[in-house]
């Protein structure tokens, strides 16, 4: 073996090495990659395929799902109905930023006479009321009023601390008028350090047998920390029986919270 052909054997053998060594620190980062929540894989804390543990994505297998108490429509005027669909979320640590849902309604032969469609936010843990306002079915009076979520909800872990954050707290509930025009008033305090957005306000009435007979919502914009309202409901009709109960359920989206 001549003296030349040993010195290219040394520089092919060198430039393999470099080339080696390039091509291990370019894949080595693909092939070892650290647990995320976004691989597709159960790795690292997660309790399913990039889902619990230490994910924001919570796994469907351990989450409770939502009940649907009830659905009814009141009338507001002749032809007119606000609807409510009663829930409860029993996940205390889990919630939901967004999902479409639909109202059906139906007369008193159970015909179809209208739907109503939108998309609401679940917060965790108790119990939530979706309000749909200003429901115009001509001549039609809706006796059976259905509820269901178009779409399979997307659950979102919610640290403990992140929900006390938020706390609304309802005072000096007042209801007047109630024969002719009735007025609910009440006192709406954000007992908390951060700042309401787009806060609606559900009022369920009911009476002594513990039946919904009436509902309204009133929204407030913003509500800064610690701050307290006055917020107020209108019915243009007096109610079909005596008010016993009065619920109030706050509705916000505390992602929005600040």
């Amino acid at each position: 073996m001549t003296w030349a052909f040993r010195r290219q054997i040394f520089y092919v053998s060198v430039f393999i090495a470099l080339f080696a060594g390039f091509a291990f620190l370019t894949l080595s980062p693909r092939f070892n990659k650290a647990p995320s929540c976004m691989d597709g894989k159960q790795n690292g804390a997660e309790t399913g395929v990039d889902c619990g543990g230490a994910c924001e994505r919570a796994c469907i297998s351990q989450v409770d799902e939502l009940s649907v108490l009830w659905a009814r429509s009141f009338r507001v005027i002749p032809g007119r109905y606000n609807a409510v669909a009663y829930l409860e979320n029993h996940n205390k640590n889990v919630a939901v930023n967004k999902i479409s849902y639909r109202f059906r309604f139906a007369d008193a032969n159970n015909v179809y006479i209208g739907k109503r469609e939108g998309s609401t936010f679940i917060p965790p843990s108790g119990k939530i009321a979706v309000f749909e306002p200003a429901i115009n079915i001509g001549n039609s009076i809706p006796v059976y009023t259905t509820f269901e979520f178009t779409q399979m909800p997307e659950w979102v872990q919610v640290v403990e601390e992140r929900i006390n954050q938020s706390q609304i707290i309802f005072s000096k509930v007042l209801l007047a008028n109630e024969t002719t025009s009735p007025k609910l008033f009440l006192s709406v305090k954000n007992d908390s350090l951060s700042v309401v957005k787009d806060l609606n306000i559900v009022a369920i009435l009911y009476d002594n047998n513990h039946n919904a007979i009436s509902a309204s919502r009133t929204f407030m914009e913003r509500l800064l920390e610690e701050e307290e309202k006055e917020a107020s409901f209108t019915w243009p009709e007096p109610f079909s029986s005596v008010v016993v109960v009065k619920e109030i359920i706050p509705m916000y989206n505390f992602w929005s919270s600040k």
